[in-house]
C-alpha cells in the first residue's frame, strides 16, 4: 500500500470543504473494495477521507411508495430492516446476499453505488427500480448514473447521499456467484410495475451494468418464462475473463432472468 495522509469530518458540509483543500482524494464509505484495491497497489491517492461520521446519511425510510435509503446504510442493515422487507423485500435480500457477514457489516449502499464495480449488486436494483440517486451535485436518474465499468456521473469531489427507490407491485434479484468472492458473475433484477418490466443486469457486461431492453419488452407482452422463447442475450457486449467467457455469461444471464420471473410468479422472494 502506498502512503497517504488520512482525514475525517462529522458532516456532509464539513467533508466537502475539506475535500476543496486536497489534492488527489478518495472518499472511504465501507473500503470493502477501496482498501483491497489499495493493498494491491491498484489504487493510489495522496489523501483519504473517511465517511464513517456522517451519520446524517445513515437512515431508511419509506413514503410515497418510494424507499429511500442514506448512502452510508451498511448492507447488513439494509438486509435487515422491517420496511425494506416489507416494501421491497428482493432489494433487503439482494443486500444478505453480498459478500460474507464481515462485508455487509462494514460495506455501504451508497459505497457500492459510487464505485459502480461491474459485478456489484446494487447496480442491477437501481436500474430494475428505476432509482433516483441522491448526489451533493443534484439527483440522477439511474439510467443515467451509470455510465461503464467504474463509471459514473458523479463530478469531481461529489459525494453519493442516498438512492430513492420507487415500490414495484412484484420484483426478484438472482445471482450466479463466484465461490469466493461472493461477486456476480451474472446477477438479474427483474421489477414488475403494473404491466411493464424493467430488467437490470450485473455482472456480465463489458460495459457494466445494464438494461436487458430485449427481456424487458418479451416479458411485458407476457411475463412468462415463455417469453423467452427465442430470445438470447448478446453474447457480444458481455464480459470474458478467467471466470467466464462471453457465451457463458450470456448463458447465465438468460437462467438467472428466468429464476427471476419464476420466483416472482411463485410469489415469494428468499433472501440469498
Amino acid at each position: 500500500m502506498y502512503d497517504f495522509e488520512y482525514h475525517r469530518a462529522g458532516t456532509v458540509d464539513d467533508t466537502l470543504k475539506l475535500r476543496k483543500s486536497l489534492d488527489e482524494v478518495y472518499f472511504l464509505a465501507g473500503g470493502m473494495s477501496l482498501l483491497p484495491m489499495m493493498k494491491l497497489r491498484f489504487a493510489k491517492t495522496d489523501h483519504i477521507v473517511d465517511l464513517r461520521d456522517l451519520d446524517e446519511l445513515r437512515a431508511i425510510s419509506v413514503e410515497h411508495e418510494t424507499v429511500s435509503i442514506g448512502a452510508m446504510t451498511r448492507h447488513a442493515d439494509v438486509a435487515d430492516s422491517v420496511e425494506v422487507r416489507a416494501a421491497i423485500p428482493a432489494l433487503a435480500a439482494l443486500a444478505g446476499g453480498i459478500g460474507d457477514p464481515m462485508v455487509r457489516a462494514r460495506g455501504t449502499m451508497g459505497g457500492s453505488i459510487a464505485n459502480a464495480d461491474p459485478a456489484a449488486c446494487y447496480p442491477a436494483a437501481c436500474i430494475a427500480l428505476g432509482a433516483t440517486i441522491n448526489t451533493t451535485g443534484g439527483d440522477i436518474e439511474a439510467d443515467d448514473f451509470f455510465q461503464g465499468v467504474f463509471e459514473t456521473a458523479l463530478g469531481e469531489g461529489e459525494l453519493v447521499t442516498g438512492a430513492q427507490f420507487p415500490v414495484p407491485d412484484s420484483a426478484a434479484y438472482t445471482k450466479f456467484r463466484h465461490p469466493a468472492s461472493r461477486f456476480a458473475l451474472a446477477g438479474v433484477f427483474v421489477a414488475r410495475f403494473g404491466e411493464f418490466v424493467r430488467v437490470g443486469v450485473t455482472g456480465a457486461g463489458q460495459s457494466g451494468a445494464y438494461r436487458w431492453v430485449e427481456a424487458e419488452k418479451a416479458l411485458t407482452e407476457e411475463f412468462s418464462v415463455k417469453a423467452f422463447d427465442g430470445l438470447k442475450a448478446d453474447a457480444s457486449e458481455m464480459n470474458s475473463d478467467i471466470h467466464g467467457d462471453r457465451e457463458y455469461r450470456a448463458h447465465l444471464v438468460e437462467v438467472m432472468t428466468r429464476r427471476a420471473v419464476l420466483e416472482i410468479q411463485a410469489g415469494m422472494v428468499e433472501p440469498d
